[in-house]
């Protein structure tokens, strides 16, 4: 029976009945089938498995859309219970931030200021700290990240390890609508229209995987070709980067690499990547 908590003092005393590993997966609520896959993933390798359900106000940015993100708590509490999740965590703002806006928080460094750090200055910062509360308040084991996010992701882990936190971090692969799309509460924004426009992201990160064989040179260049022949695809940044520090890779460069790409469609701005690896037929 999943059990739904809004207090600190509540999720302390449901942990205190719980045993076992516990896994949590994130979220700012919205839930979708993304979400209902990191649940399952968690599910089946913890005792116990937490959703926190938290709209944080730290992570989003002047004229960024936190007043019209959906606010979707009953279906999301149906789809936990659903997937069998022990607890749902969906606390209010003034109880994850008591003292209001917090004074310490927690620094995302050099690796926060790039992509979409550069876009969002300070997004990082609000994502990180609320991450260390939760994984306080909940005592997970394991915490569950998209791989969709992946310079969150790539920070998340930075952290744990910089910090000393006693949890693993698991990624999870993008999960994908039939057309390609990759699943984020974000796309209800899209017209239909829009959405046919934003399948351009995930076709020009195909076509760029496709060309991994030929060379850092080649992805550049047929990736950004498609995103260039769509109309209505206005790009904020596409990168070939070092997944462990972002930074671009050379032409001569061999082995993974994240081709991340970053595009407004219509009034909303989307996010998309794949791992590639680059030389050798």
């Amino acid at each position: 029976m999943t059990q739904l908590v809004r207090s600190r003092a509540e999720l302390a005393a449901a942990r205190v009945r719980s045993s076992g590993v516990a896994g949590v997966v994130m979220t700012m609520g919205a839930l979708h089938d993304g979400h209902r896959e990191l649940i399952r993933v968690a599910r089946d390798r913890c005792e116990l498995t937490i959703v926190t359900v938290f709209l944080n106000p730290l992570q989003f940015g002047a004229g960024e859309d936190l007043s019209r993100y959906p606010k979707t708590l009953e279906s999301d509490l149906a789809l936990c219970t659903a997937e069998n999740v022990d607890i749902v965590f969906a606390p209010t703002v003034s109880e994850v931030y008591p003292e209001s806006e917090p004074q310490v928080r927690v620094s995302a460094g050099p690796l926060g200021d790039v992509l979409e750090g550069a876009s969002r200055p300070g997004h990082f910062d609000g994502v990180l700290t609320v991450v260390a509360k939760l994984l306080h308040l909940t005592g997970a084991g394991v915490a569950y990240f998209g791989q969709k996010d992946a310079q969150q992701l790539l920070l998340i882990r930075r952290m744990v390890k910089d910090l000393d936190f006693p949890c693993e971090v698991v990624a999870v692969p993008t999960v994908r609508d039939p057309d390609g799309l990759a699943l984020s509460s974000r796309n209800g924004y899209l017209s239909a229209e829009d959405r046919t426009v934003a399948l351009a992201l995930s076709r020009a990160l195909r076509a760029g995987a496709a060309a991994a064989p030929e060379g850092p040179a080649a992805v550049r260049r047929v990736t950004a070709d498609v995103l260039r022949d769509q109309s209505g695809v206005d790009v904020d940044y596409l990168v070939l980067a070092d997944p462990v520090n972002l930074h671009d890779v050379p032409e001569d460069f061999a082995g993974a690499a994240l081709l991340a790409v970053a595009a407004r469609v219509g009034t909303t701005r989307l996010i998309d990547n794949l791992v590639v690896t680059l030389g050798g037929r």
